[in-house]
């Protein structure tokens, strides 16, 4: 399959080694805080986070109500 983007281009996911490194790091924070900073509060990685947290919250919803009302689903 023919290559679609210029010989020279690097991919998307890899970050360019000039990005500029973010001003409100605090070298004194611990590795917890910093990974909540980076990868769940990160306002790039959001969205991802919400739709991850929607589908578990349906899954456990949905467990919760057929051991609540299971009982009525069945046909009398």
């Amino acid at each position: 399959m023919a290559r679609r983007s210029a010989p020279s281009s690097q991919p998307a996911y890899v970050p360019h080694p000039g990005a500029p490194r973010r001003a409100l790091e605090d070298p004194n924070e611990s590795a917890f805080s910093r990974f909540l900073r980076t990868e769940i509060f990160a306002p790039e990685k959001l969205p991802g986070n919400i739709g991850i947290l929607t589908g578990v919250s349906m899954f456990v919803g949905g467990i919760v109500a057929v051991r609540s009302f299971g009982e009525l689903m069945i046909p009398a």
